[in-house]
């Protein structure tokens, strides 16, 4: 559990200084707009070497949709099980205030803008705020989730591993397709994966702690 807490926090603080490295380091207008970005360099070279693919665009829309709805069916089962008082220990409202984690992150970017998309999407005059990639966040952060949390619900190995696979697919498939979709820049990427990451490792921490304290008057009594 401590090492949960721990990589939460590494997470959480690389996420911080990437953050700050995107404001006062390398930052050069190489947007469309004129629009800056921080790490330029870098940045600039990823979108030059990838392109613009926007079938993997659509692609990955749609894995974000299905993740946001399995997301809702999970927390709409979570919370009837929580009212009639078979909750599963803390995995169940853990993973309801991860929902929300993610929710409130995604609307705060959305005000608190860090960087705008590489590119303008059909219809814009002025491109749209793209960091972190919330299809990212949202990626990692619900789909390790669901791994972790049927972990600790489930019997069955063949339907937890049949999870963990469906479950890292439409990750990987997510995220390598965010990559090479062009619309997000290398760095905006990264942030969605640090911070989906530091929610999720509270996540398993959290879930884990509640483990630790029920064995503990288990093995006094034995």
């Amino acid at each position: 559990m401590k090492k949960q807490w721990t990589a939460a926090a590494v997470f959480a603080a690389l996420f911080l200084a990437l953050i700050v490295l995107l404001r006062v380091c390398d930052v050069a207008a190489i947007g469309p707009a004129g629009t800056s970005v921080g790490l330029s360099g870098i940045n600039g070279a990823v979108r030059d070497a990838v392109g613009v693919n926007m079938t993997l665009y659509a692609v990955t829309g749609w894995c974000g949709r299905i993740a946001i709805a399995v997301a809702l069916i999970v927390a709409v089962i979570a919370a009837v099980r929580i009212l009639r008082k078979k909750n599963a220990g803390r995995a169940l409202p853990a993973i309801l205030a991860l929902y929300a984690a993610l929710g409130i992150l995604y609307v705060l970017f959305e005000i608190v803008i860090v960087n705008y998309r590489p590119i303008l999407m059909e219809g814009e005059t002025f491109p749209e705020a793209s960091f972190p990639s919330s299809h990212t966040m949202l990626a990692v952060g619900i789909w390790g989730s669901l791994g972790l949390l049927c972990d600790r619900v489930l019997h069955s190995r063949r339907v937890k591993a049949a999870v963990w696979a469906v479950s890292i697919v439409l990750l990987v498939v997510t995220v390598a397709g965010r990559v090479l979709a062009g619309v997000h820049w290398a760095t905006d990427i990264l942030g969605g994966v640090l911070i989906g990451a530091a929610l999720l490792s509270a996540y398993a921490a959290f879930c884990d702690g509640g483990r630790k304290q029920s064995a503990e008057p288990a093995q006094q009594d034995a």
